[in-house]
Formats: structure tokens, sequence, C-alpha cells
């Protein structure tokens, strides 16, 4: 029987030139974990470009690194102990990197902060010890490094300790020990340093061995973000696998499950995965597919759940830490892209509540975040999306914030918000607020045009004839007399949606514009008609609520099951005949008294 070791993921943080790689490459060659006769090739081709030996040469492996001397990406290696396996993560010390920083320690279960004893705390050690505080690493150990260069003097290494103690305290932090080394040389590395016979803290090996792992990811409750669905139709295969990675817990054929945020139920009949024999559970860390007992429509994004225990919090609203790293600063009101999991909406900076500068911890009020500061942050997304607060489960309590293309910003939730008020209120609020009307009212403009106004809103999956239905409405209305007019949400050139956004964003914009174009077409009186491909129950009710007080309709084309029944005012069959679909329309704006004669205005 093959008893399995126990693993853990320690990440390696330090200012640049700190010597992060060098004592990685230390204990990689001190515990014999390198390939045979590396550490001796590496040596040998120093020699030949008569060139010193550093044991960082062992992890430069990227061009870039070589060229710039400077580690740019995380870079994984592997050692034993006795006690247990290693996975060293080496991070990116250099300012410009912390992101990259971020995305490598994320996973971390311990780290190792190193800090120069010759150039002593720099404003990225205070950084980095931020983001492990941020990060919600505890165990932490501060190696002072290079006390060769400072003749092994106790007092350079007790002044570091105690400045750098002094900072960690006031962000709650509190390392497990502080150790002085030497990594070039060895001292404190495995074994203890002859040069500083005053240290009785351990070595770095024995600091590691002492650290608690966190209880395993399978204990906590079950978590499946949705990555996508599968659907197979060779030799009569039905089965629709919804497909993900198991974030934490576990899970087994017959469990009664729920997706959120949609709140969607059903219970687990197979466990998929790919190329291998039949299995009923499925635990944390495995990529896994599922099949349930009733189809139901799933959309990627969604987290699968087990509805036996403590569910993830629903919300559009939530408190965060934000850590920002965008080259434009943070800023209320703006709308970035949030990734959280497989989820990807659109959120709203709706309030910063304070602003921190991490290097030293300067408070401020501002309206603003800048690159390499800390928010706290009050976040509105467009539609209600699910997560766990960060120190209940931290894979779904983390999230990072899109700009531009690119990741801005990693965040911590720290709490929901369950509150009425939303931006899309107050924009509402202020525009009509602001709104100057004349003395030509809706009910003049009805009497003029022989109909009220309204916005019918057209929508269903891909290819089910929308549009085609949407047009031949608008020709019979305006056959009939009618002021109407056809918009579609391609449209591009009439929603002026900006291509340097990305595909949620643009989307957003596209919806925003809608609705205050409808609400603009509406109120002087016109039936707007739109067509709609992919927009759920959320989106929808965005639209109405921009459009108000003025009417709008829902008409669906085929099963949708995206929206919320009372939502939609009419349901048409998948590529409906034309005139039958105009006939129904038509009756359906009769009833609801959209088209009138004078005597009923």
């Amino acid at each position: 029987m093959v008893i399995e070791r126990e693993g853990m993921n320690v990440v390696i943080v330090g200012h640049v030139d700190h010597g992060k790689s060098t004592l990685v490459g230390r204990l990689l060659a001190d515990t014999g974990s390198l390939p045979d006769g590396k550490l001796e090739a590496v040596q040998q081709q120093c020699k030949q470009n008569a060139k010193p030996f550093e044991y960082a040469f062992l992890l430069d492996a990227l061009k870039d690194e070589q060229a710039q001397g400077i580690t740019i990406d995380t870079a994984r290696s592997f050692f034993k102990s006795s006690k247990r396996d290693y996975i060293i993560i080496d991070a990116p010390g250099h300012i410009e990197f912390l992101k990259n920083m971020i995305s490598g320690a994320a996973r971390a279960e311990a780290a190792l902060l190193l800090i120069d004893a010759h150039e002593g705390i720099k404003e990225n050690s205070k950084r980095h010890g931020y983001m492990m505080r941020f990060l919600g690493i505890k165990n932490i150990a501060v190696l002072v490094n290079k006390m060769d260069l400072v003749g092994y003097d106790q007092k350079v290494f007790e002044k570091i300790k105690t400045d750098y103690s002094q900072f960690l305290a006031e962000i709650d932090l509190v390392p497990k020990s502080f150790i002085p080394i030497a990594a070039f040389h060895g001292d404190n590395m495995i074994s203890g340093s002859k040069n500083m016979p005053w240290h009785k803290g351990g070595t770095v090996l024995d600091v590691l061995d002492s650290f608690k792992k966190e209880a395993p990811l399978d204990q906590l409750p079950f978590r499946m973000p949705v990555q996508d669905i599968y659907k197979f139709t060779e030799d009569g295969d039905e089965r629709r696998i919804v497909a993900g990675r198991v974030e934490c817990g576990s899970i087994k054929v017959g469990d009664d499950i729920v997706f959120l945020p949609s709140g969607k139920k059903n219970r687990i009949k197979s466990v998929e995965y790919f190329n291998g024999p039949a299995r009923r559970e499925a635990f944390a860390q495995e990529s896994i597919g599922f099949t349930y007992d009733t189809e139901i429509y799933i959309r990627p994004g969604e987290i699968l759940c087990k509805s036996s225990e403590k569910l993830p919090h629903v919300t559009n609203k939530f408190r965060a830490n934000i850590f920002w790293m965008g080259k434009q600063p943070l800023i209320k009101d703006k709308t970035y892209k949030l990734k959280i999991l497989t989820q990807q909406v659109p959120v709203i900076v709706s309030d910063i509540v304070q602003v921190l500068d991490a290097s030293d911890l300067a408070s401020s009020r501002e309206p603003h975040v800048d690159r390499y500061e800390v928010g706290e942050i009050i976040f509105e997304t467009l539609k209600p999306i699910a997560f766990d607060v960060v120190v209940d489960s931290a894979p779904t309590g983390r999230f990072v914030l899109v700009d531009n293309y690119e990741i801005a910003g990693g965040g911590i939730i720290l709490a929901p918000i369950f509150d009425t008020d939303s931006n899309l209120k107050t924009h509402i609020q202020k525009r009509d607020y602001n709104w100057e009307r004349s003395q030509i009212t809706p009910q003049l403009r009805a009497h003029k045009y022989q109909h009220k106004s309204a916005l019918i809103v057209i929508a269903g999956k891909i290819d089910t004839g929308k549009q085609r239905i949407a047009k031949a409405l608008e020709e019979a209305l305006f056959n009939l007399g009618k002021n109407v007019y056809f918009l579609g949400v391609s449209n591009r050139l009439v929603l002026a949606t900006q291509d340097s956004k990305d595909k949620v964003l643009s989307k957003y914009d596209a919806l925003i514009h809608l609705g205050e174009l409808a609400h603009l077409m509406t109120d002087a009186g016109l039936i707007l008609i739109t067509s709609i491909t992919d927009i759920d129950h959320y989106e929808l009710a965005m639209i109405k609520k921009l459009n108000n007080p003025n009417r709008t309709l829902v008409v669906c084309v085929g099963e949708d099951s995206r929206f919320n029944p009372e939502s939609v005012d009419l349901m048409l069959v998948e590529n409906e005949e034309s005139d039958a679909a105009v006939n129904k329309i038509v009756d359906l704006l009769l009833n609801a008294v959209v088209l009138v004669s004078e005597y009923e205005i």
C-alpha cells in the first residue's frame, strides 16, 4: 500500500534582486531535487563563459528573464523534505509585475518573504506583505537574506525584524518567524549557520515543515463553476454534460444540486470524465462532468452546489478589498468587467469607501484608486452573481477586474450587501428629474397618431425567425398608418457600441443605449420594435426599467428558459410563419390597448 505524501504550495515573494531565485535554486540543490547532472552542467557552462556561477541560473529558463535579469513570470519548482513535498512558486518582485505575482500566489498555502539585509525594507517589500494579507495566506516566514553582505551582523537583522514587524502588525499580519540567511552560501537554509550562532529560530526547511496545512478542500461546501455544456448526438447519445473544475467539496451520484445564481434545482445522475471508467463521486481540484435527472437550460458561469450544504450568497452588490494595478485609476461610477471563476459580468464601482497606499498605509477618501493602492469598494453587478465571503471559501471569494482587455485589479469579497438601491435606479431618477417636457402630452400624441407608444422586444435564441417577424410587424403597422420603427440591436451605428471594449462590456453598453433610445422614441409617441438574441431575464428587466414609465411588451420566439414566465407577454413557436406571428402580436397590442381608436384614448 502506497501512502500518499502531504504536499504544500509555497510562494516566494520579495523586492527585485533580493535573492528569490537564488533561494529557490539553493533549496533545490541542497535537498537533492535537481535532475542528475543539472547543477554540474550549469556550473560548467558558467566556467566556459567566464561567468560567475549563480544558483538563480538554475531557474532562469525564460529568454526574457535571461535578457533582463529579472523574473517576469511565476516559475514552479519541486523539492521534498522528510515531512512533505513542496511546490515552490518563485514570483516576480519587480513592481511592474505585481499582477503576475498575485496570480502566482493565489493558490499558495504558505509564503516566504525575502528582504535584502544590505538594502533593507523597500516599498515593494511592504506591498508584498500587504498582498499576503490580502490573499489570506497565514503561513508566512520573513527571510532576511544576504546577511554575508552585512558581516552577519545581528543588529542589522534585529532592526529589520523590528521595523517590518511593526508594519505587519498594522495590517494584522503575524509571521511565524524571522530567519537571517545567506542563500548563496547556504546559511540557515537546511542546516544551522556557523556564521550566525546567535540565531536560535531554526532553518528555512525547519520553518517550512512547521507550517500547518489548511483543512482539505474536499471538506468545504461543494462548488463547481460551470465551464461549458456539451451535448453528444452520435450513436443516439443524448447526454447533456455540464463540465467544469471542482474548486472545493465533493459530490456523488444521487445528490440534490442547485445552480446559482439561477436557482435551478436538479439531481446528479452520473459523473463523467474523459476517457475513463465510470465513477460515482468527484472531488476538489478535479476537472469533471455531470449529467442530471431533468433536462434544464444552464449557462456557463453558473456555480453548481449541493442543496444540503451552506450555499453561496446571491446578490448584485458586495463590499470588497481590491488591489489596483491598472494603468488608469479605478474611478467611481465606471463600469468594468468582473471575473469570478467562470462568471463574467459588467460591474460598476458604486462607492469608494477608503483608499490605502499599501507601501505606507496612508488612508484617504479619494474618489479613485491609483496604481498600487488598495481600496475598500462597494461593487454593483449588472445581474446577481453567486459568491462566498473569502474567509468562508477563498476559491469563490476572490475575483479580478478587467479594464481595456487587461487584468487591472484583484479583489477579495468581504461581505454581501442586500438593499434596493442601485446605480441604474439612481441614473433613471437623475435622468427623469432633468427631463424637460413640452405641453404636448402622451395623450395628445396618442390622439394624433391613433395609437399609444410602446417598445416591443422580440427575443429568443439565434435562428428562430425573430428579425424576420420583427420586420414583418413593422411593415404591417406602417401600412396601418402607425408611427413605427424597427431597430435591431446589431445596428452598431445607431447603438454606438465601442469596438475597443470586450464582448461583455460591449453588450452591456448596447443594452443601455437601447434602453435609453427606447425611452426617447416611446416618449415621442412611437412604437419601437427590436429583435435581440442571447438576452436573459435580468438584461430584459434592465431595458424595461430604462424605458419606464413607457410600455414594454415582450414576445419570445421559441422556448427559452432564461426568461421568467411572468416577464413574457406572448410566446411564438420557433420560426413561426410571418403572417400568423404578426396577427398574434397585433392582437397583443389591441389587448394591451396600444392600438386604439380615438374613443379609447
